[in-house]
């Protein structure tokens, strides 16, 4: 099993570029279980977690092609509506084939989803979303099993905002009979990424950027060709790994205007920011200052920032507060960074972060894909060697993360457990 080797102290320089967005790009292959036709995608990164969902792609049926960052999906010959418990239990996207194969076939028999143990991720959401569609759901030995004969048009209200659920109904109802208004919707980037995906492919759905979104369903959907949006927490993973190493980081191709509650924070911290069209150049600061974060739902400070964040923080002055309200249980990262001499205790859903003059290096170990972000950052700052061992949570949303940190002068390498 592999390992990241980190020699931390050392002011990161240069430029790095972001790839596609992981969030974005799973559910877009998804919504090509709705053509019987191709469809291609631009600057898709090879990470495990699109190679898993290729895997269910082509268990469904449909031929796969990922060469280099271009992705085509032909679902030309799709006619296996399962997405079984080996695959979808390793990870949570899967269940965004729920809303296409009923769409598609009128049956869909889905395992409940698995990934990060970050705690309790219910798909309550998604379920009542489809019944609303008129599909009939029976849960059996741990399987969604799905039906309809076609789904319906309906007015559905989320109790909370939810981007999974907001997705997958939007896929499900794109060719559903009649009118489908959806209330409360997640207004994420990856959202809007989706909405122009159907759009370009001949839905017809309006209210993009609110949370109410207004589906008329059609008969038929096209091929198109589409560029991914930049992948936001990657390229904020990138922003803070600049700040905590006192450096002068590059990152281009991103989306200023996605990153905005980061920037707010590590300006408020100290931190200098340039900000351009699609790059942000970071410049660190040696006296970091605390700052308070609560996560909530897009515009708001993201939860798949939070871990990071946390690694900023243990080396301000003085004391932080961090809040997690999407995922509560999402601290798991706490007990690792202490082991790099952090000093955090949680109460509940917030983190109490009381910064230190430095960190040191350690063995910790990694526990799910952001938290294994936020050992490398730390790892980056600490005095000495930290040595990160289950490092491929990490490869399930970062391309090569070692390479891109050592292009800008970490040492970082990659060796066998």
């Amino acid at each position: 099993m592999d390992k990241f080797l980190i020699e931390g102290g050392i002011a990161l320089k240069g430029d790095i570029r972001v790839g596609g967005a992981k969030n974005a790009i799973l559910p877009a292959m998804a919504a090509a279980l709705l053509l019987k036709d191709k469809i291609s995608f631009d600057d898709v990164p090879q990470i495990n977690d699109i190679k898993m969902m290729a895997h269910l792609m082509r268990i469904i049926g449909a031929r796969v092609d990922h060469d280099n960052e271009s992705l085509i999906i032909d679902g030309t010959n799709c006619s296996f509506y399962e997405a079984p418990y080996e695959l979808v239990s390793k990870m949570r996207a899967s269940i965004y084939v729920l809303g296409p194969l009923l769409a598609r076939f009128g049956k869909a028999l889905v395992s409940f989803p698995g990934g990060c143990a970050i705690g309790n991720r219910p798909v309550d959401l998604h379920l009542k979303a489809m019944e609303r569609l008129g599909a009939k759901i029976d849960i059996e030995k741990g399987y969604i099993i799905a039906e309809c004969d076609r789904l319906k048009g309906n007015d559905i209200v989320f109790d909370k905002s939810s981007v999974g659920a907001t997705i997958n109904t939007l896929m499900a109802a794109v060719t559903a009979k009649g009118k489908t208004r959806i209330f409360n919707a997640a207004t994420e980037p990856e959202i809007e990424f989706i909405i122009d995906l159907l759009n370009q492919m001949g839905a017809k759905i309006t209210g993009r950027n609110t949370t109410t979104l207004n589906i008329e369903g059609v008969e038929d959907l096209h091929s198109c060709t589409v560029p991914m949006i930049p992948d936001r927490i990657e390229a904020g993973t990138f922003l803070i790994a600049g700040a905590i190493t006192n450096g002068d980081i590059n990152v281009k191709n991103c989306v200023p205007e996605h990153l905005r509650s980061l920037c707010e924070k590590l300006t408020e911290a100290g931190v200098e920011l340039e900000i351009g069209n699609d790059s942000i150049r970071v410049k660190g600061h040696s006296n970091i200052h605390s700052v308070n974060i609560i996560t909530n739902p897009y515009p708001s400070f993201p939860t798949d920032l939070q871990a990071q964040f946390m690694s900023l923080m243990s080396i301000a002055d003085g004391a932080s507060f961090i809040e997690e309200n999407i995922f509560p249980d999402r601290f798991m990262h706490v007990a690792e960074l202490n082991r790099l001499d952090a000093n955090i205790h949680l109460e509940k859903n917030v983190a109490v972060v009381k910064g230190v003059k430095r960190l040191s290096g350690a063995e910790v170990m990694a526990t799910d894909l952001r938290a294994s972000a936020a050992l490398v950052l730390a790892g980056l700052a600490a005095e000495g060697t930290t040595t990160i061992s289950r490092i491929y949570h990490i490869d399930r949303g970062y391309h090569q993360i070692e390479k891109k940190l050592q292009a800008v002068g970490a040492r970082i390498e990659r060796v066998l457990g």
